[in-house]
């Protein structure tokens, strides 16, 4: 099949759904399948991609680390014309997301939409965050996912809320898999070595970007209460965002800069090194839809310490391959960091082998086939309802439709915000 994928983040900014495009890009192609990812262009981006289209885009959106695309589907005429795809995937329900619905009507098409994020949690980085723009978000991916032919859904706990707020499409849940090979191998004792971390030290890591919506602030008091109490431990973070200071103050006013590592933004092998370099891994954020890096940490064989969320309920047992904690308290999480630390052993080994079992379980060999499977469903179905169309009428009339279907949408979300009730869930 030939698939083309629309998503707002790409290499090479860092983030979960650009990691995610790229794993399934990947795994799609070393199958067979031809891939053609849409995205905007990024600072720093690779020269000479293949498949790849860059889109326009105005770069640090209000002081993040987003670009913010241009949406303008007639400028992908000619490549899509030369493609002749299959399937179209978007990964966002606004900017290229718009765009994607549109070239899926117009060519008459499957539109699959992944619902990667709960965007209502991002609102800090748009002026005038308030509860009515939560609505307004909110109302936008749902009727974005009602106009989709098929809805992924990165976890249980994401498929139940979008039923929840209304989505009727069919929804699978399909998370980003990991690549077991990849992240199985790694150097660790290098790695401390080159970090300045005492290869007799446990060790606390955490990757990732480091934003304020990832709970970072949470996650770095829970992280140094755990140091304060136990001497030999240091912590490890291998990511960079406009957090990264937030952390830092934590530490230095604590006294522990000296046990505070920071490793940056790595590739691999070094991303799988550094996980091998950790005893345990600290993660806080209620923002995500799926476990995406937690089942990477369980690949190299680290178990995990989290707070109970989408994502990382699915992902994480409870004294089986680490802790999953029900409330946010910096005690609670320092604790439970402490019991880590404190297994015999015996008992840490089997942790981590409970962890590498867990990452099986989410390899992306069996993602990858899943989403293949619906893919060839709808593509199928699309094929035999093409047979009795006539195309270029049924296309001028799907260009019209759609049209009408996005401002109808966009005002229908307008009105649901203005209107007074509870807060979404």
């Amino acid at each position: 099949m030939n698939i083309v994928m629309f998503t707002n983040t790409y290499t090479p900014h860092v983030g979960g759904v650009a990691r995610s495009v790229e794993a399934f890009a990947a795994s799609y192609r070393s199958r067979g399948h031809r891939v053609l990812v849409v995205a905007p262009e990024f600072p720093d981006m690779p020269e000479n991609e293949a498949d790849v289209v860059r889109v326009p885009a105005i770069q640090n959106f209000n002081g993040s680390d987003f670009s913010v695309v241009l949406p303008v589907s007639g400028l992908l005429t000619e490549v899509l014309d030369d493609f002749q795809p299959d399937i179209i995937h978007s990964h966002h329900p606004y900017l290229l997301g718009v765009t994607a619905l549109r070239v899926a009507r117009f060519r008459h098409l499957p539109l699959v939409f992944t619902h990667h994020t709960r965007y209502e949690d991002y609102t800090h980085y748009v002026p005038g965050n308030a509860p009515m723009l939560r609505r307004f978000i909110i109302e936008v991916a749902v009727r974005y996912s009602n106009l989709a032919d098929q809805v992924f859904a990165p976890s249980e706990s994401i498929a139940d809320l979008l039923r929840e707020r209304g989505v009727e499409s069919e929804i699978e849940v399909v998370p980003t898999g990991v690549d077991l090979d990849q992240f199985r191998e790694g150097d660790g004792m290098d790695f401390r070595t080159r970090s300045g971390i005492p290869a007799d030290a446990f060790v606390t890591g955490h990757l990732g970007r480091l934003a304020p919506e990832k709970n970072i602030e949470f996650l770095s008091e829970s992280i140094a209460a755990f140091l304060q109490a136990d001497s030999r431990a240091h912590c490890l973070i291998a990511g960079v965002g406009p957090a990264e200071q937030t952390l830092r103050e934590v530490f230095e006013r604590q006294g522990l800069t000296a046990r505070l590592h920071f490793a940056g933004l790595l590739k691999q092998p070094q991303l799988s090194d550094s996980l091998h370099a950790m005893d345990v891994f600290a993660f806080a954020s209620r923002s995500e839809t799926q476990g995406m890096v937690l089942t990477e940490a369980m690949a190299a064989g680290v178990p995990v310490v989290a707070l109970d969320a989408p994502g990382a309920r699915e992902v994480v047992r409870d004294g089986i391959n680490g802790r999953l904690l029900m409330h946010e308290s910096v005690s609670e999480f320092a604790d439970a960091l402490r019991w880590v630390a404190q297994q015999p052993e015996a008992q840490r080994l089997e942790l981590r082998q409970a962890a590498y079992r867990t990452a099986e379980s989410f390899s992306m060999e069996n993602m990858a086939e899943r989403a293949l499977s619906c893919y060839a469903r709808m593509h199928a179905q699309t094929s035999a309802d093409q047979a009795a169309q006539d195309q270029n009428w049924h296309q001028l009339l799907n260009l019209v439709k759609v049209e009408w279907e996005i401002l109808k949408g966009i005002g229908s979300a307008t009105e649901s915000a203005l209107v007074e009730r509870d807060e979404p869930k």
